[in-house]
């Protein structure tokens, strides 16, 4: 990291302004070659985390009238010196500032460099970074604040206090190994068995909370299914609040999937509107129709939506039978009962809500709902730092793993040096989620999905 990096931190184009972001050994160098502070003296007491108003030039050409920000070594984001150049919108103006600072010294920063730096100069853990592509990329409130909570290293927390129970049943361990005959103090399985358990705890405990973490990250893929012309696509229109798919009293005028996202109860759903599923003998309805017995077998949540006055069908009970755990019943349009009729009786199985996307009724239980099965039955989030990230959770499922098998082999008397071969496993997969122990490889894949600036 001897060499100086720039780098856009606005997206280009015509906007009110622009930032670029310089960080190295080098940066101060290039801004004192360019910059032409308007009030001289307050800028030579070289004050950290100051804005100074100047002109920048590139020899004798003025470039334009500039913000410096100055945040330098060890406190600012890289832990190098970070010089922001706040510069006037326009895709022109910021590239001339950009190649200007190229010719005095620096070089284009590749994708997350800026972050990648701040990982190695020990300012984030991978936690902590990984928790800045989440934020910049979130799509729902909740999924934002489950980001800077990460960010602000909750999580990273939980994980080093699990690294450091690992670490105290290695030294356990291995002072059974160095000194078998000596008076070592509670060196007994017993003992071991109790620290190998309280790691193991903590580990399912964040384990636990995963599935939930995954969800508010990535969005919950969510089925609307039934029979033609019960009101799925009138159910899909009403989530987005806009016309996107089309609606008609015409049986089968859905004959594709249509796939939108929209946050409910802040929570992000990946909506799939299918074809009605019935006996058909159209070609083109017919595919519609496998595609979605297909969506079912991937869906993470299903809405089964079925008309108030009418019984369920073989192909409604087939559902409920075969995906009763993940499917929420919609009884639609209540609102056309008379005072006579009742609705429509249905058996056990599934989760069924009162339903009329046309006089707005049911929408608050179905969102009530669906939190509570994302929350593991609370309908509000717990507090605890959540683990979201695939990465991250199967490092832990690993860790988890060879924990187990460490307990295993103690059960089944396997001396100290085999069991040290489990531990150091799982310290292994636990180090890697925050970056205690991590390959380059891995960095560079990390880094690489962060925008160029970041």
């Amino acid at each position: 990291m001897e060499d100086t990096i720039v780098a856009m931190a606005t997206a280009m184009g015509e906007a009110s302004i622009h930032i670029l972001r310089l960080s190295g050994s080098k940066a101060r160098e290039i801004i004192e070659k360019s910059f032409e502070p308007q009030n001289k003296k307050r800028w030579l007491l070289d004050e950290n985390f100051t804005l100074n108003l100047g002109v920048l030039r590139d020899e004798d050409r003025i470039l334009d009238e500039v913000l410096i920000g100055r945040m330098l070594a060890p406190s600012s984001y890289t832990g190098e010196d970070v010089y922001e150049i706040n510069c006037h919108g326009g895709p022109f103006v910021a590239q001339r500032i950009l190649e200007a600072c190229i010719r005095h010294g620096a070089r284009l920063a590749e994708p997350g460099e800026f972050s990648k730096r701040a990982f190695l100069n020990g300012k984030l853990d991978l936690v902590q970074a990984e928790a800045v592509i989440d934020l910049i990329s979130s799509r729902t409130e909740t999924s934002a604040n489950l980001a800077l909570s990460q960010l602000n290293g909750g999580l990273s927390d939980s994980i080093i206090s699990l690294r450091e129970e690992i670490l105290e049943v290695l030294a356990f361990i291995e002072a059974g190994i160095d000194f078998p005959e000596d008076d070592v103090e509670s060196l007994d399985r017993e003992s071991l068995q109790s620290l190998i358990n309280k790691a193991l705890i903590h580990a399912n405990r964040l384990l636990a909370g995963s599935k939930t973490g995954k969800i508010l990250r990535e969005g919950l893929l969510t089925v609307i299914v039934g029979q033609p012309n019960v009101g799925k696509s009138s159910l899909l229109n009403a989530l987005l609040h806009e016309e996107r798919a089309i609606v008609t009293d015409i049986p089968g005028t859905t004959r594709d999937e249509i796939r939108e996202s929209v946050s409910v109860g802040g929570i992000l759903l990946q909506l799939v509107d299918t074809a009605g599923i019935c006996e058909s003998d159209d070609l083109v309805e017919r595919l519609g129709i496998e595609r979605s017995w297909k969506a079912l077998t991937t869906a993470e949540l299903i809405l089964l939506v079925v008309q108030a006055d009418r019984p369920l069908t073989e192909i409604d009970y087939q559902i409920l039978n075969t995906y009763d755990h993940k499917v929420i019943v919609l009884v639609n349009k209540i609102d056309l009962l008379n005072e006579n009729q009742e609705v429509i009786s249905l058996s056990e199985k599934g989760f069924w809500i009162p339903f009329s996307v046309h006089e707005n009724r049911g929408f608050t239980e179905l969102e009530e709902e669906i939190r509570k099965r994302v929350y593991q039955g609370e309908s509000i989030p717990s507090t605890d730092p959540l683990l979201s990230n695939v990465r991250q959770i199967s490092s832990l499922v690993h860790c988890d793993s060879a924990l187990k098998q460490a307990l295993e082999s103690l059960q089944l008397g396997m001396p100290w040096d085999i069991l040290s071969i489990d531990i150091r496993r799982a310290l292994q997969y636990v180090s890697e989620i925050t970056g205690h122990d991590v390959q380059e490889s891995l960095l560079e894949d990390i880094f690489s999905r962060f925008c160029i600036g970041k």
